[in-house]
């Protein structure tokens, strides 16, 4: 048995994938621990892990520095106003934060470490001052590759010099991010001064294993990736044995034909009402039935009736198999619960790595074409979306794709090889 500890940070989505590895890997005869925000408490414990607190949870919005008392603080979900630079402080403050959550969650007993794509880069500190062996767990893939441009660049290719480029640009970009609190972080841990940069570089040229939590189906393993980078499968969010739908989600299901389900997990706070009113019309216009999940954004049929319904958390794993369709923002999770049910999806990314995952779906043949979701708010708005409902709910050719692509992720076992490789790090 080994005391590991587990650390994520973020939205549900960069959080809810470890509560599945831990899981196995407390089957496996491990004993582990979760360190995430509070508002995921309920469910870390649901899988069975120990919940240590992390700090800085984004759902929380806070005043920047910069605002006067009473102005609002950032808003969840949404870039802040200011544009880039003010995203990076943003981003700045709420890493510097969890730098002193993490410090606190890394307990003397714990033996080994595994770190998301966010608490990495401070998770390496405390490995060097503790001497506890870690494993990089991403969710995304990462690591320059000519075979792509860094998944936050919009997932257009800039050509093989341009994409390793970018890609050690990006990495760059990062560094920065994460620069006061290594800062600080080492201080507090008594380590002797050192960038981001420079421990990364360190970091790389020691060539640990990393365990990519995402499939093939979607991103074939770069083939300029050096060894010890590996593509593994997804990692699903823990689910009971008897987990069920709830009960007035699997009364409308019966009472009609499958629906569409829509959704933005934890995009687009604040704007609930006016996304609400544009589901609900491009619903009425395909002529199709809807499940408008609530997320951030709070969307809520204004009236339900036999054709719509609203929802709060329901798990993928449970809803989106009955599911006509999806339309989501295409974080990596949604996307690929969505493969995993072998429906179409209709693809309406955000941010960040979101343009990624839609694109790679539209090209696997899964999804429509996707429509950015500035353009939700475009006079045309309606139709599009209408449009591509009635074709995500009609084009056999779609669902054909999906449910191909669902068998093969069926046949992978991401949990697994982590389980595999804890064997071979543990002490």
């Amino acid at each position: 048995m080994t005391k590991i500890l587990i650390t994520a940070a973020g939205s549900y989505g960069d959080i809810a994938p470890y509560t599945g590895v831990g899981a196995r890997l407390r089957a496996a005869g491990h004993e582990v621990a979760l360190a995430t925000h509070d508002a995921y408490a309920p469910l870390v414990r649901a899988a069975g892990l120990e919940f240590r607190s992390l700090p800085a949870d984004p759902r929380t919005a806070r005043p920047a520095a910069d605002q006067e008392p009473g102005q609002e603080g950032p808003t969840p979900g949404k870039p802040p106003a200011g544009g880039n630079r003010a995203l990076m402080r943003q981003a700045a403050a709420f890493i510097h934060r969890l730098g002193d959550g993490l410090a606190e969650a890394a307990r003397p007993d714990t033996e080994l470490l595994l770190l998301s794509t966010t608490t990495a880069p401070l998770g390496r500190q405390i490995a060097e001052a503790t001497g506890i062996p870690s494993l990089d767990l991403p969710l995304v893939p990462n690591a320059p590759t000519g075979d792509f441009a860094p998944v936050v660049s919009g997932g257009r290719s800039l050509g093989r010099w341009g994409n390793r480029t970018a890609g050690r640009l990006a990495l760059r970009v990062i560094d920065r991010l994460y620069a006061e609190a290594t800062r600080d972080l080492r201080a507090r841990l008594g380590l002797p001064p050192a960038s981001p940069r420079t421990v990364r570089r360190r970091t790389e040229a020691a060539a640990p294993p990393v365990l990519y939590g995402f499939s093939e189906v979607l991103v074939p393993r770069p083939a300029d990736w050096r060894p010890g980078l590996e593509v593994v499968g997804n990692w699903w969010p823990h689910l009971a044995p008897d987990a069920q739908l709830p009960s007035v989600v699997a009364d409308f299901l019966a009472s009609g034909p499958p629906p569409v389900l829509i959704g933005f997990g934890s995009m687009a706070s604040g704007e609930g009402e006016r996304l609400s009113s544009l589901a609900v019309r491009a619903l009425r216009r395909a002529k199709v039935r809807g499940i408008l999940q609530s997320g951030w954004a709070h969307l809520a049929a204004e009236r339900e009736d036999d054709d719509l319904l609203t929802i709060g958390e329901v798990p993928h794993a449970l809803l989106h198999p009955w599911m006509a369709a999806v339309v989501h923002h295409c974080g990596a999770g949604t996307a690929a619960a969505g493969l995993r049910a072998g429906v179409p999806t209709v693809p309406v990314p955000v941010t960040a790595d979101q343009p990624f995952w839609a694109a790679r779906l539209a090209a696997l043949g899964a999804a429509t074409t996707p429509i950015p979701f500035a353009d939700l708010a475009s006079p045309d708005a309606e139709s599009r979306l209408a449009e591509a409902l009635t074709r995500a709910t009609t084009d056999p050719a779609l669902r054909a794709h999906a449910a191909r692509a669902a068998d093969r992720l069926a046949a992978e076992d991401g949990a697994g090889a982590v389980v595999a490789a804890v064997g071979r790090l543990a002490p």
